[in-house]
């Protein structure tokens, strides 16, 4: 009888046993990750084991259990028995794919937790640990892009007309070749800059940088992208060949302990010495102070003010900012309440008008003959010239000045 004409029941039954397949199968994976886990309480690799691969464990069983009641009951002959095999096969693909992936997120923790456990701390066992951990995810993410590529290379594979593509593709090699060249370009360059970054020590995850004008912490190395956690909660995102091409600060690439200022402008009467003996007892009232740098020094006297620059010293970048904070706090609430005279203030030297030169508009322009400079040199001079001072200011006549113009030309 055609198949078209079968009845609805054989179809039913296909399903069924389809159906019961799967749901043993999925019986079966529940088990095998109890007996796992049971067995992973005395060890860790079982356990991680137990963890990241059940579910790909019992996708990959129902598959197999479906197919296998696909084959046993149905026939080999029918007309949907070669898709239907077909899409199950690309199932069976995804899901070991799928659970290969799996195994390399085991190893990669068995790997952190053996060489690089611990949290991201200050010594140079720490900094050791920071390093490790990146290169193993690196190496981890690496992995799982080599084998989700095999796996697509794996499916097309099935298809029949895949041969004569490839033929095809093999023909047009060259031309291909340097389109696929400029096409990955960019896409090569930043996976072959993560490499770079992981395995070159440039940056580790944990890591204090400054870019782009703003400071943060390294969160996550990609193949093609590094995420640094910025101080104010925002995440910035840069392409990993930027770290291989632009000049950036690492604070924490061989010691996390750093320098920084806090600077103050004052008056020129300013005690240096009990602003130092403040100084001192406040950084050593501070517990983020490390006890390596506190000093006080007077770095410029300009201006009418006296700048005055205190050096200190921290563990780490956080608390150096916030220990810069404390002090400066700290250096004004002294001036304010033990050296009020200290704080800045502006002189301003008063003069009359006479001396300026200054008049109402009503009155006419008054000059000095003293102002003209012609009393200066030596001290017979500058006696004239005082005594030219005393002399009343006088209202410039036109008629009397060309008198004394034709009288010195004479």
């Amino acid at each position: 009888m055609p198949e078209i004409f079968q009845p609805a029941s054989h179809f039913a039954v296909i399903a069924g046993w389809i159906v019961g397949a799967v749901a043993i199968a999925y019986g079966i994976g529940l088990g095998l990750s109890w007996a796992v886990q049971r067995l992973g309480r005395r060890s860790s690799v079982v356990n991680d084991i137990a963890q990241l691969t059940r579910r790909p464990v019992r996708a990959t069983l129902m598959v197999i259990a479906a197919s296998a009641a696909v084959h046993r009951v149905s026939d080999p002959e029918s007309s949907w028995r070669g898709w239907l095999d077909h899409a199950l096969v690309l199932v069976l693909i995804a899901t070991i794919t799928w659970l290969i992936a799996s195994l390399a997120a085991v190893a990669e923790r068995r790997a952190i937790a053996r060489f690089a456990g611990g949290d991201a701390g200050l010594t140079d066992a720490d900094r050791h640990r920071r390093k490790i951990r990146t290169q193993v995810t690196v190496l981890r993410r690496l992995v799982i892009a080599i084998v989700v590529v095999l796996g697509a290379a794996a499916a097309l594979m099935t298809f029949p007309s895949f041969s004569d593509i490839g033929r095809t593709l093999f023909a047009s090699a060259g031309v291909l070749s340097v389109v696929a060249g400029l096409a990955a370009q960019t896409s090569l360059g930043a996976a072959f800059a993560g490499i770079q970054i992981a395995f070159s020590d440039a940056i580790r995850v944990g890591d204090v940088v400054v870019l782009e004008d703003e400071w943060g912490r390294i969160e996550e190395i990609t193949l093609t992208y590094v995420v640094v956690h910025l101080w104010d909660e925002r995440r910035l995102v840069l392409p990993c060949t930027y770290f291989t091409t632009t000049p950036f600060q690492n604070w924490t690439r061989n010691a996390t302990e750093l320098l920084g200022t806090a600077e103050l402008d004052v008056d020129f009467t300013v005690p240096f010495d009990e602003m130092r003996a403040e100084l001192d007892r406040l950084l050593h009232a501070n517990p983020l102070w490390d006890g390596r740098v506190g000093v006080l020094q007077v770095t410029d006297a300009v201006d009418g003010y006296v700048r005055v620059r205190m050096l200190v010293s921290a563990p780490n970048a956080g608390a150096l900012f916030d220990l810069r904070c404390d002090v400066r706090e700290g250096m004004v609430a002294w001036l304010q309440h033990a050296n009020p005279g200290a704080l800045p203030r502006r002189r301003l030297e008063h003069q009359s008008g006479r001396d300026v030169g200054l008049r109402s508009n009503s009155e006419p322009p008054r000059y000095r003959k003293a102002d003209s400079g012609l009393f200066t040199g030596n001290p017979e001079a500058e006696r004239r010239g005082r005594a030219f001072d005393q002399a009343e200011d006088v209202v410039p006549d036109p008629d009397r000045e060309l008198a004394r113009v034709r009288y010195d030309g004479g």
